[in-house]
């Protein structure tokens, strides 16, 4: 449902965008002459609106800090789920911002829009680093305990739908087992991303192993197929995570001293910019 909800709403954003292609392309002289400069100039009732819309849900991912912050506001709704929510609307500001300003970035909207940039990737970064680490359906963090249960749970699971002896999953799904301890920033970075990889060759040679001892003749075999090599993603994943934990919760903690301040400077370029605009009259609605 999420990501039926961020595909659409990104393609109508680059939807909305191509719909002014041709006057973004022209040269800056040329845009005051065209037909459409009154609707896609950073003024105009689109190029606004956009505006608008991108400080809207600009001032709306604040409110995630806040749940975090605040356990009484756990009636809104799981921390896990406002992340999503957080992620899914921060997806579309550069769109946004890019097509309130007519694609060109120069002066007070550029300081905005490349500070908001800057924010945008260190979100990015910041959600892969908290899908690293094991959660409950809750979004409270997994023991080690918690984590090994789960992971017996997955491999008599897998085995029971492939077939497969248990010993035989565990050794196609080891993950690396060398030392995590000592990590630092870039090394704990690259070994996540080579994790991620290697999960993909594990996956792949329990597809092809399955496939031999089982052909797929029915399409029911299909399904089956894909719930097993799901739960084994899941599972290695787990021991994975579970390896590289006190190196993601290090690399995190760094993230959160980094991305707080990022984030509180493109805010505060924002409500200039906004402040200066509205002070000027260069709006259309008041």
């Amino acid at each position: 449902m999420a990501a039926t909800v961020a595909t659409s709403f990104f393609a109508a954003l680059v939807i909305l965008n191509l719909s002014g292609l041709q006057y973004y392309l022209l040269p800056k002289a040329e845009q005051v002459r065209s037909p459409l400069h009154v609707w896609f100039r950073p003024s105009g009732y689109f190029g606004q609106g956009a505006g608008v819309l991108a400080l809207s849900i600009f001032l709306f991912l604040w409110l995630y800090p806040l749940r975090k912050k605040f356990r009484w506001l756990a009636f809104t709704g799981a921390i896990s789920k406002w992340l999503d929510v957080h992620s899914l609307a921060a997806l579309g500001l550069p769109l946004l911002v890019a097509a309130h300003a007519a694609w060109r970035f120069g002066g007070v909207i550029g300081i905005g829009f490349w500070s908001m940039m800057v924010v945008w990737a260190s979100g990015i970064v910041g959600r892969y680093l908290y899908a690293r680490i094991p959660r409950s359906q809750a979004g409270v963090e997994l023991t080690i305990e918690e984590i090994g249960a789960q992971r017996q749970a997955l491999l008599q699971e897998i085995a029971e739908w492939s077939g497969l002896e248990v010993r035989d999953i565990d050794t196609v799904l080891d993950a690396d087992p060398a030392p995590t301890t000592g990590l630092g920033l870039w090394q704990t970075l690259r070994r996540m991303v080579a994790d991620d990889l290697r999960r993909r060759r594990a996956a792949a040679e329990l597809r092809r192993r399955i496939r031999v001892m089982r052909p797929m003749q029915r399409r029911e075999d299909t399904a089956a197929l894909r719930e097993v090599l799901r739960l084994a993603n899941r599972e290695m994943a787990l021991v994975q995570q579970s390896r590289m934990l006190e190196a993601t919760q290090n690399i995190l903690r760094f993230w959160h001293v980094a991305h707080r301040p990022l984030a509180v400077t493109a805010l505060v370029a924002v409500l200039i910019h906004v402040a200066v605009v509205v002070s000027l009259g260069a709006t259309w609605f008041w």
